[in-house]
């Protein structure tokens, strides 16, 4: 921990005193602009040194940034402003050179002032300029340590121009719904039709509403109510972001019915009518509601751009390239929970005598439409030296989209969870185990051809998906396979292989690449009964970059809707985003597409993303890590209910991982819901922390992992670990897994804090009762029941009995002898065997 200067706060203190009344600090009195408002950073050193600090109006609370000298800190005033002042209170990590800079959007910024020689202490800087978010951004240190500052206070005015209110009705013909109709002759839409000879009308209850979606966040200015005679007494106008939570507008109360106008300030997507008092003994009924929208002039989202300050393309030419490589792995390599996100994306040609040692939040990728495209003659490493040769931790790191010669003959790839190699051509030999071959649990490969062998060694668990392998050799419990040529034969009863000549779906996950200069996005296309790699020449399309916005530290979420709304698609650069409003994917085929392991962040219990019940959409790329206010869903795909064909064109979810607690305390109901049929999750790791910060049996409640409420789902390299409740809970008809690895929650303080309905222990994967059709390949399930090693756990995997449902090599584990489990599938299978980590298996159930 570092401590202010007693010098520095001495001389704050003495230039409060001897100012002359007007000058500098002296003018304590006014307020800033920016206190208590929303503050967001480039990176941040602990959960205890926050953006917010910077601007909460303590001095003894301080934000503090990770050790690099491109590092930002920004506040959004709430609305335009004329700024005519800022002061920076820096602790005693200060930077030497700086400069401010404010934006009308956080993505255009100006520079206000350019600081050159600073010694620290208070900066008060005179400047002149508007807009909304004003920034620091850091050019260089003047210590060892980041930059860190106790307040940040920006002065000015807040613009209090009004903007003209439109005449144009909004809600004209948008979607809409109700808490209830009268009848099918009065239907929510009716009061939106323009039509004043139709209405809607509900029960006679109290209370009822209407609502209309306007299909994107807007300034809200009037709202006009043409009440049939059936009127609301009283009600609120309500708006909302996300169509759950909502804020009101204007309260009104003794209303007599007739036509009416409110003016009204606020912003939302949705809006709606909350009568809690009728006028009469009917029911609430409007012939119309229409909803006007402010005039502000402010531009459109813009797409494409430059890529952030996170990420670093380089060529075979550029300098110092190894240096590069090793300056992020040095600051990377033991980060687990850090806030460090780094993408290197690789220009086509041949790079010579490299080694990229990967660490923690941090992907490298060529920009070329195929793999060879990129040639490195040398190696893409990953070992555990960190962990002392134990790879079970190597989570959260990428490879994908590039040919690697190895210097040796074999590259090292010891990775765990969250780790994927895709689209990777390896002349020569994979070795996926630590040096010393230490305990490694991985892992994923896909779209990717070996030369050689493949060497998993230590490794307990893996999945290989639609590949090419010069061999295969080993491997501990579960290793499995799809659409891999070369691919051992299944040997599930005497040895570790599941092997499915196809992979009946697929579709490759979108990456970014460079043709000619420009940056586009090549977006794969389906793949049936796949078998090898789908390159060179891959099917597909490609999107130049101007379609996407490409989001950057510190965009808002509303931006963000706001780019989605105009139709544009989503490239994350690499950094944490800390959303207050759900962001909300509702145009078909859209793609959302992240870098270096880019992050999300729900914060006040909003949920972090939802896609709606339409076609085609691409999620890749993105942690979601949990808020510590508790979030329903963090991710859902497809409404509740949805029941639309998308075997056509379905929705792929790749490279999702989810994460509740270990960067600090994190609360989730549910991880992820998918509503939505046919679609693929391709690989994903959704993990509710058993180490790092903010762990605990209540302290990171999480219930359930992987929700499956749509027909038709297939998950491909499939890993759910560590929940209060079931991992995994289908109820959708007809779903697929191929391969499955899992381990129940360390934490579980004693048997009756996992016994229900007679039952000791959630099941690892649970098929409900309902479903009639399910088949599973390439199963496993581990417990290490450390806070209470006397649980018996009745059965890893529950589902129904009947000639549909099918499940191929399943087994359970106790490591260690840290609980136990009666049975592997039902009340089938034996139990496991003391402390002797031996598998119990199950080849086919029934």
């Amino acid at each position: 921990m570092r401590f202010r200067s007693a010098g520095v706060a001495l001389a704050a203190m003495a230039a409060l005193i001897t100012l002359p009344l007007g000058h500098g600090r002296a003018v304590a009195a006014e307020a800033p602009l920016s206190q208590g408002k929303t503050a967001t950073a480039s990176s941040e050193e602990n959960y205890g040194t926050t953006a917010a600090d910077a601007v909460d109006g303590d001095t003894g609370t301080r934000w503090s940034s990770a050790t690099t000298d491109d590092q930002w800190l920004q506040v959004d005033l709430g609305a335009t402003a004329s700024v005519t002042r800022v002061v920076l209170d820096w602790e005693a990590a200060y930077a030497k050179d700086y400069k401010v800079q404010i934006s009308k959007d956080a993505v255009n910024w100006t520079d206000l002032k350019s600081v050159t020689g600073s010694d620290g202490g208070d900066d008060t800087l005179d400047v002149s300029g508007q807009g909304r978010y004003v920034r620091m951004l850091g050019v260089h240190r003047a210590t060892q340590w980041g930059y860190s500052l106790w307040e940040f206070q920006v002065y000015g005015s807040t613009d209090t121009a009004q903007p003209s209110c439109g005449t144009a009705n909004a809600a004209q013909g948008r979607p809409a719904t109700a808490s209830s109709t009268e009848n099918a002759g009065t239907p929510a839409s009716a009061a939106f039709d323009g039509d004043t000879g139709t209405r809607w009308s509900s029960q006679a209850s109290d209370p009822q509403w209407v609502q209309v979606d306007l299909g994107s966040v807007q300034d809200l200015c009037e709202v006009d109510l043409n009440w049939e005679t059936a009127y609301g007494k009283n009600f609120q106008i309500q708006t909302s972001t996300d169509g759950q939570n909502w804020s009101t507008l204007k309260s009104v109360t003794g209303a007599t019915g007739g036509t009416a106008s409110y003016d009204v300030s606020g912003s939302g997507r949705y809006v709606r009518v909350y009568g809690t008092a009728r006028g009469t003994g009917y029911g609430y009924s409007l012939w119309e509601v229409a909803v006007h929208t402010g005039t502000t002039g402010t531009p459109p989202v813009q797409g494409g751009g430059d890529l952030g300050p996170n990420v670093i393309v380089v060529d075979p030419s550029t300098p110092n390239l190894q240096q590069k490589f090793d300056d992020v792995f040095a600051q990377q390599e033991s980060a687990q929970f850090g806030t460090g996100r780094y993408q290197f994306l690789l220009k086509p040609g041949t790079y010579d005598n490299i080694n990229a040692q990967i660490g923690f939040y941090t992907s490298i990728s060529g920009l070329g439409l195929n793999p060879d495209d990129t040639q490195i003659n040398g190696d893409v490493t990953v070992d555990a030296g960190w962990f002392n040769g134990n790879a079970t931790q190597n989570f959260w790191r990428s490879a994908e989209n590039l040919a690697i010669k190895p210097s040796n003959g074999d590259d090292r790839w010891a990775v765990a969870q969250a780790a994927p190699f895709r689209r990777i051509h390896v002349e020569g030999g994979l070795n996926l185990a630590p040096n010393g071959y230490g305990w490694a649990s991985g892992g994923y490969i896909a779209d990717s051809k070996i030369d050689g062998t493949v060497g998993p060694y230590s490794q307990q668990q893996w999945y290989t998906r639609d590949s090419s392998v010069g061999g295969w050799t080993n491997g501990v419990w579960n290793m499995t396979f799809s659409g891999v040529q070369g691919a051992p034969a299944t040997n599930f009863d005497s040895g570790p292989y599941t092997t499915l000549d196809n992979t009946p779906v697929s579709r490759e996950k979108p990456f970014l690449y460079l043709d000619g200069s420009t940056y586009k996005v090549f977006v794969p296309s389906k793949r049936t009964n796949a078998r090898g790699v789908s390159w060179p020449n891959t099917p597909g399309t490609s999107l130049p970059l101007d379609q996407f916005y490409v989001v950057k530290p510190g965009a808002t979420a509303a931006t963000i809707n706001a780019a989605l709304a105009q139709g544009l698609n989503l490239l994350f650069t690499p950094g944490v985003y800390h959303l207050d409003q759900t962001i909300d994917v509702t145009r078909a085929n859209t793609v959302v597409l992240g870098l270096g392991l880019a992050t999300l962040v729900p914060d006040n219990g909003v949920d972090a993303l939802h896609v709606s019940d339409v076609d085609g959409v691409k999620l890749a790329g993105l942690l979601i890590d949990a808020g510590s206010v508790n979030s329903d869903t963090l991710v859902r795909i497809g409404d509740p209910g949805s029941s639309a064909d998308h075997s056509a064109n379905p929705t792929t979810v790749q490279d999702v991982f989810f994460r509740i607690g270990g960067a600090g305390p994190g609360l989730a109901t549910n991880s992820l819901v998918v509503n939505s049929d046919d679609t693929i999750i391709d690989h994903t790791w959704i993990w509710r922390a058993d180490h790092g910060s903010g762990v605990g049996w209540t302290t990171n409640r999480a219930d359930y992992g992987l929700r499956v409420n749509g027909d038709d789902v297939l998950a491909t390299g499939l890993f759910v670990e560590h929940f209060n409740k079931y991992d995994v809970y289908w109820s959708g008809e007809r779903g697929r897994t191929i391969f499955f690895q899992n381990e129940k929650a360390y934490d579980a303080p004693n048997a009756a804090a996992v016994t229900h309905d007679g039952i000791t222990g959630y099941a690892a994967y649970k098929v409900d009762d309902s479903v009639t059709t399910h088949e599973a390949w390439g199963l496993g399930s581990y417990c290490n029941y450390t806070a209470d090693p006397s649980i018996v756990q009745a059965h890893g995997f529950q589902v129904p009995t009947g000639s549909g449902i099918k499940l191929h090599d399943l087994l359970v584990i106790s490591l260690g002898g840290n609980g136990q489990y009666a049975h592997v599938v039902n009340n089938t299978g034996a139990a496991t065997s003391g402390t002797s980590t031996v598998p119990s298996k199950v080849t086919s159930f029934p």
